[in-house]
């Protein structure tokens, strides 16, 4: 069993920034992949950013390409995003996702087998 314990979420105003963390846990974790997904009130959960655990290669959602970075460290078991230029828009529940087998599209849903509880974002205008 993983768990993934997401933080770092908050009240922010437009234009500002934020970083969520996503602490991966349990007996033995082994990840292919780490995703951040969102979902907005009444809206569907929403892909936002990728990572490859092994080789780092990264994919994000055209709405925050620019904006936002994936990262992890390794040490850890961490994952990050960070949040830059934040809009009302990104407002949403951010879920962190593990993928502990290899899946072709790391922007699906399909492709994980672990999610975290969700933190809150909320860019006021």
């Amino acid at each position: 069993q993983v768990q993934l314990v997401e933080s770092g979420g908050g009240l922010v105003q437009a234009g500002g920034s934020l970083r969520l963390s996503c602490a991966a846990s349990g007996r033995t974790f082994s990840s292919n992949a780490m995703g951040w997904f969102r979902q907005a009130p009444g809206k569907e959960r929403q892909f936002v950013a990728a990572i490859r655990w092994s080789g780092g290669n990264t994919y994000y959602a055209d709405s925050v390409k620019s904006r936002f970075t994936i990262s992890r460290d390794n040490a850890k078991n961490t994952v990050y995003l960070q949040m830059n230029s934040l809009k009302p828009e990104d407002t949403a529940v951010y879920y962190c996702a593990a993928a502990t087998y290899y899946y072709l599209d790391p922007t699906s849903t399909r492709a994980y087998d672990y999610w975290g509880q969700g933190t809150q974002v909320t860019v006021s205008s």
